[in-house]
């Protein structure tokens, strides 16, 4: 079983309560990710973040296939860390948790992924062709439109 990481920081000049107020609101998702992936929130992002929520989506990752995911946020640390896990979705393991620490002039934030892909060697043979391109599309598109939103570091 290989178990994957995508680690990612990133330097905003806005203060925690900005950061954490955009960040920990899962309304929030849709503009941070990219039109491509079909993203739409089916329930669950009507009350501000908490240990216990169940999100549900409609994600298009590739070839134009629609699936479901479904993420529970597991810890939530006011203004320095939640969690979400995946518990339904394209992948067979998902475990994301995201960092705002305060730093000189702004925020770092930071992503750490551990994921696995299915389908056994197949999905480990697919996962340096289409998964991991696809997640580093996906965070590098977070990166250009916090930096529209917020401004550079």
């Amino acid at each position: 079983m290989k178990i994957y990481t995508l680690h990612k920081k990133q330097n905003l000049p806005i203060n925690v309560d900005e950061a954490w107020k955009f960040l920990s609101s899962p309304k929030n998702l849709k503009t941070i990710t990219p039109d491509s992936m079909g993203f739409n929130i089916l329930s669950g992002a009507d009350r501000p973040m908490y240990p216990g929520q169940i999100i549900q989506y409609i994600v298009t990752p590739v070839l134009g296939i629609k699936t479901k995911w479904v993420t529970e946020i597991t810890h939530v640390k006011d203004k320095k860390y939640f969690v979400d896990e995946q518990r339904f979705g394209p992948y067979a393991l998902w475990h994301h948790k995201h960092f705002i620490n305060e730093i000189d002039g702004g925020v770092e934030m930071e992503d750490i992924i551990d994921y696995k892909v299915p389908f056994g060697l197949l999905g480990q043979l697919v996962h340096p062709i289409i998964v991991k391109p696809k997640l580093e599309e996906i965070f590098n598109y977070r990166t250009k439109k916090l930096e529209e939103l917020f401004g550079k570091y």
